[in-house]
């Protein structure tokens, strides 16, 4: 079965080159945007107007909705260590008759490789510190977070752009372990007529759901496709709102030394950028093909939780 890995990665390690502590960190303060917006804890999102709303619902052209979330996972596995929970709490056999009411229960511990979620500002620290700079310690307790919770994101309408890599490299996925660098990103905007521009959504796919599918699942926390951190700067300068994927957006094994996710402390922390993880786009490249277009609405609609360091999610794109 054909494979492939990213045109930048093709003189080294597929996820390297290798980044020293002392380069991340200069890279962090590079794309740092503290102190850029009044609603702190909606980072980013503060990019995204009524004007941009606007111009995302004129990508709406035939009306195909694909929904990007994966099927409700209770079946243990090796990217799966934490499976949802699903029972039925009601079978209509304990109320008055008539009509009979069918209830079930729901729960999950969605931060890892097997639910499509979103991931809020107060997710991820780094040296101690939130979005912000503000203190981790002082600002998540077991209550929840204070700041940067999902409640202060609420939802997000935005253009969509699908960096559909191995759809531009001519293979079914990409292996595990391969890096997309800035140069990558360059070369899939060309190939698919996009352009990653200010209040954006990126979704980078892999292939990873198709290569499960044909050989199996594997643990993603050891080895995924994903973006090694200099493409970051890129990402950072055109402004985007959201960056997300059929991984979890960082290259693993992480290039970085002593930070097993590096892409993560650079959008989120540095940033501001909340990230979607574990989104099924096969369908959507699929869509995106048929239409020879790769730029559409995206609808993200997290969970209202006070607190919530992220959330469950099943985003939605309109082409």
């Amino acid at each position: 079965m054909d494979n492939g890995t990213a045109g930048g990665a093709a003189n080294g390690p597929a996820n390297g080159p290798a980044v020293s502590r002392r380069e991340f960190d200069a890279l962090f303060e590079r794309v740092r945007t503290w102190g850029r917006w009044a609603a702190a804890d909606r980072g980013a999102w503060n990019r995204v107007t009524p004007d941009h709303v606007q111009r995302a619902a004129a990508l709406v052209r035939t009306g195909t909705t694909v929904a990007l979330g994966l099927p409700w996972n209770t079946r243990p596995g090796p990217d799966n260590d934490r499976p949802a929970l699903h029972y039925m709490s009601d079978l209509g056999d304990v109320e008055p008759p008539e009509p009979a009411a069918h209830k079930d229960f729901i729960a999950v511990d969605y931060h890892g490789k097997a639910v499509s979620h979103l991931d809020a500002l107060s997710h991820i620290a780094y040296r101690g510190q939130l979005y912000e700079g503000r203190a981790a310690r002082e600002a998540v307790d077991a209550g929840g977070a204070r700041f940067g919770s999902v409640q202060a994101l609420g939802p997000l309408v935005a253009k969509g752009v699908l960096l559909d890599l191995p759809a531009v490299l001519g293979v079914d996925w990409l292996e595990p372990g391969c890096a997309v660098h800035a140069a990558d990103v360059i070369a899939a905007e060309r190939a698919l007529a996009v352009t990653v521009d200010e209040g954006c959504a990126v979704l980078l796919r892999t292939g990873r759901f198709r290569r499960r599918r044909e050989l199996g699942p594997w643990d993603p926390g050891t080895a995924s496709a994903g973006f090694h951190v200099d493409a970051v700067p890129l990402l950072a300068e055109r402004g985007l709102a959201l960056l997300g994927g059929d991984g979890d957006s960082d290259v693993r094994p992480s290039p970085v030394e002593g930070l097993h996710s590096p892409v993560h402390a650079l959008a989120i922390t540095a940033m501001g950028v909340p990230l979607l993880d574990n989104l099924e786009l096969e369908a959507l490249s699929a869509a995106c093909a048929e239409a020879e277009r790769y730029e559409f609405m995206i609808v993200v609609t997290p969970l209202n939780v006070p607190g919530g360091t992220g959330s469950p999610v099943n985003p939605v794109a309109i082409l």
